[in-house]
């Protein structure tokens, strides 16, 4: 039986884990990994700390078609994208954290991150062949 434990505790913990690396290159690295689940949880944890590093507003991933972007907005700038696989547990993940169910919704997450804590803004939408996901970092 696979253990299920609470997302947000396992994102909290892939902050730390990651917390002294460089989280562009490992996100650029993510793109063929073969654990979608746990990948998710890293990506997540990994644009976090990307968030904070680079004093971003927000970072926004887009599932349309095929094709996955993300998108940091501190200068018009895209960042590695996951495969599709990977993004679409993202987006199940971030929904299963924050409970939004609608097809639109925003929410407040407390993340432990290093020794202190962070408010980040999560942003959901869906339409038709559409989804995003935004974290908004210093609300």
């Amino acid at each position: 039986m696979k253990e299920k434990r609470n997302l947000h505790l396992k994102v909290q913990e892939m902050c730390e884990c990651y917390s002294s690396t460089d989280p562009l290159k490992s996100m650029s690295q993510m793109v063929n990994e073969a654990d979608a689940d746990e990948a998710a949880v890293k990506w997540i944890a990994l644009a976090t700390l990307h968030g904070i590093n680079a004093n971003a507003k927000s970072i926004s991933i887009s599932i349309s078609g095929e094709a996955v972007h993300v998108i940091a907005e501190y200068r018009p700038a895209e960042l590695p994208a996951p495969n599709r696989a990977i993004a679409e547990k993202i987006m199940a993940s971030v929904r299963e954290i924050t409970h939004i169910e609608d097809a639109k919704g925003r929410l407040p997450l407390a993340l432990g991150v290093r020794d202190s804590s962070v408010d980040v803004e999560v942003k959901v939408k869906s339409k038709k062949d559409k989804q995003t996901v935004t974290l908004e970092f210093g609300k």
